[in-house]
């Protein structure tokens, strides 16, 4: 049975730190369960020793969600193939997952290919991740949604020396992009900063101990995506006590981008986060937001 949280659904602590270097990525959904549009956030972690997958369902009676964890042990074959029930403001939902085969690129905690988790609510299956859809749909005696789930933001903890990459989709309908941030931060030359996608560098930013906050509009596949960045630690903190920060937001520029007071730091401040935030983007627009924690690691 699922374990009852006082927290968010779409504000789960990531366990993210220095120490341990645990990559995370935590993928946000709106659902329609049980007469209601609510939010089911995925959240896959891995380290050198555990493995696992958390599925939070928020609750419209509280201020809270309902979360069960699954343990992926890498040595236990049989625990990537199984099944578990929780109880959501009294309706019953159930999670199955094969992991068995999948795939994964660049490191990252979450699958690429062969694989499926399915949230069935009222024989319907509301959520749907991986490319098994036909073994999900077999396994679980399910039929699909009236209407699909729609992930409104995703975002990924990566640990790296002086490159980060990761995978996403800035428009559900199409394909993934190859996403890669490349820095050379020390020796003889000034700092600099390149972020390409798709193998295309499409931006290149020279001199970064005075750039190291700023925003460019680019085009992917001739739609635009709007590019944030804040790498103040890397330059001005210990290694590893704080990370770059980059926001991906598919759409032209608007006034929807401001600081957040609440989340607050100066510029020096190495502990705090950044003051490039998206207040829309933890809001319930439909447009998808993808962050990129970056932890430089020696």
């Amino acid at each position: 049975m699922a374990n009852r949280v006082s927290t968010r659904t779409n504000s789960i602590n990531d366990p993210v730190t220095q120490k341990n270097a645990q990559s995370t990525v935590t993928c946000v959904y709106q659902t329609h369960v049980a007469g209601f549009w609510r939010n089911v956030t995925i959240l896959w972690c891995k380290n050198l020793m555990n493995y696992s997958l958390s599925i939070s369902v928020e609750s419209m009676e509280h201020d809270q969600a309902y979360t069960c964890k699954i343990d992926l042990k890498p040595w236990h074959f049989w625990a990537k193939k199984g099944y578990k029930s929780l109880v959501v403001d009294g309706n019953q939902m159930d999670a199955y997952w094969d992991l068995r085969s999948a795939k994964f690129s660049g490191g990252s905690p979450e699958p690429c290919s062969d694989f499926y988790v399915a949230l069935v609510s009222e024989e319907e299956i509301v959520l749907l991740l991986g490319d098994w859809k036909k073994k999900a749909y077999k396994r679980t005696k399910s039929r699909p949604a009236l209407v699909d789930a729609l992930m409104f933001y995703k975002k990924e903890h990566v640990f790296g020396k002086k490159s980060f990459s990761i995978r996403a989709k800035f428009d559900q309908k199409k394909r993934e992009h190859d996403i890669v941030v490349e820095s050379s931060t020390v020796g003889p030359r000034e700092p600099e900063m390149w972020i390409s996608i798709d193998g295309i560098v499409l931006i290149h930013v020279r001199n970064l101990q005075w750039k190291f906050r700023g925003n460019e509009t680019v085009l992917v596949n001739k739609q635009p995506v709007q590019v944030f960045w804040d790498v103040h630690a890397w330059l001005f903190c210990a290694p590893g006590s704080s990370h770059g920060l980059f926001i991906f937001k598919p759409g032209e520029a608007d006034s929807d981008v401001e600081d957040d007071d609440n989340r607050g730091g100066d510029d020096s401040d190495c502990s705090g986060p950044s003051k490039y935030y998206s207040t829309q983007s933890y809001s319930k627009a439909s447009q998808f937001c993808l962050f990129l924690y970056a932890w430089k690691i020696e």
